[in-house]
């Protein structure tokens, strides 16, 4: 009798010890989407919890980065900027590479600061840095807002701002960045399992690289012979593209772009398929 009720009885979800390589469960993850709404909630409302100004830090935070950059690089270290005014210029920059960088830097950290949670209880662990991106995402949207009201407000008093219709391409903008920071941080995730160091050394990483990326100058400001090695960053070409389209400087090349889409699909492949083979093991070593 139980053998015959057992048989007639439907499962919905089947948990294997084991999977290929390229078995990466996309349908587990889709399916898992109000529990990521649930993370996105969690990580919103964390983050200030208990402040005094609360979400309003979204806003100080790119402001008062801004205005250091103004000042240190604009105003004492005269660093061109394509003749678009200063403070304009580094915000476009600081609210693009604060995107990417707390995406890298929380999505690094996901075994480590999960652990406990994924020991428990079992869900498509790809759902946590996913979250991420979509948390972060809604930060940016707030920064975002900000960066147009100060491009109104340099446009209406005559500055150098043109925005033009490349402005379409920003979901491609945030596609190429999001992904960049969901590749790197779970390669890292899934390194740092084993190799605890390089959860201080993506810190450390993530600050160097923002001087290899055109945030506090132009990449018409770098010496030809030296260009290729900025262009070779990926972020490079967003960076860029993002300035050209909403402050009419800088440039959009579209094979630097290509590159940029293609480099990050390469990396978030490689990641995916690190953090599914790490997430069966991980508890024996976290």
């Amino acid at each position: 009798m139980m053998e015959k009720t057992i048989e007639r009885e439907k499962w919905t979800d089947i948990i294997k010890p084991q999977r290929k390589w390229f078995d990466w469960r996309f349908g587990e993850l889709w399916r898992a989407r109000d529990l990521i709404m649930l993370f996105v909630w969690r990580d919103f409302v964390s983050v200030y919890k208990q402040t005094i100004l609360g979400p309003l830090w979204y806003l100080i935070q790119p402001l008062l980065t801004t205005l250091i950059f103004t000042v240190i690089f604009g105003r004492i270290a005269s660093l061109p900027t394509d003749d678009v005014p200063d403070f304009i210029f580094y915000l476009a920059g600081s609210v693009l590479w604060a995107y990417f960088s707390e995406c890298l830097n929380k999505t690094s950290s996901t075994f480590i600061a999960n652990s406990n949670l994924f020991g428990k209880v079992y869900f498509p662990r790809l759902a946590v840095p996913v979250s991420i991106l979509i948390s972060n995402l809604v930060a940016f949207a707030i920064q975002f807002v900000l960066f147009l009201g100060f491009i109104v407000y340099y446009w209406l008093i005559g500055s150098a701002v043109s925005p033009n219709w490349t402005v379409i391409l920003l979901p491609l903008y945030i596609l190429v960045m999001a992904g960049l920071g969901l590749g790197f941080g779970i390669i890292v995730s899934a390194l740092t399992t084993r190799y605890r160091d390089l959860q201080f050394l993506v810190r450390f990483g993530v600050q160097l690289a923002m001087y290899a990326t055109p945030i506090i100058y132009p990449l018409s400001s770098i010496p030809e012979k030296y260009q290729l090695f900025i262009i070779a960053n990926p972020m490079t070409a967003i960076v860029e593209a993002f300035r050209y389209s909403f402050l009419g400087s800088g440039s959009l090349n579209p094979f630097h772009l290509i590159y940029s889409f293609v480099f990050m699909l390469v990396t978030l492949m490689i990641g995916i398929l690190l953090f599914n083979r790490v997430e069966t093991t991980f508890m024996d070593t976290v």
